[in-house]
């Protein structure tokens, strides 16, 4: 049920980190960009969700609202308010 909510926030994260949208045109003077998801499953305070985690082919992206190796998912009203 919350697998929507934590998609358009990392997106936007994605967007700020390699500097331009999903689906556009990769700019010349940018050599990072979008490379693959991986599958998430993270407990929260009601259950286990699966997410996807984004990734892009340097590595350098750290997501702010679920960060790597993050083992639980807590907060989640809160971080979405904060963002």
């Amino acid at each position: 049920m919350r697998r929507k909510p934590t998609a358009k926030p990392a997106g936007s994260e994605m967007n700020h980190h390699l500097g331009y949208p999903a689906r556009a045109v990769k700019p010349a003077a940018v050599t990072n960009q979008r490379n693959c998801t991986g599958a998430k499953t993270v407990p929260t305070e009601d259950a286990r969700i699966r997410i996807e985690v984004l990734r892009d082919r340097n590595g350098s992206f750290e997501p702010l609202l679920i960060p790597r190796h993050e083992q639980h998912f807590t907060g989640f009203d809160d971080k979405i308010v904060t963002m």
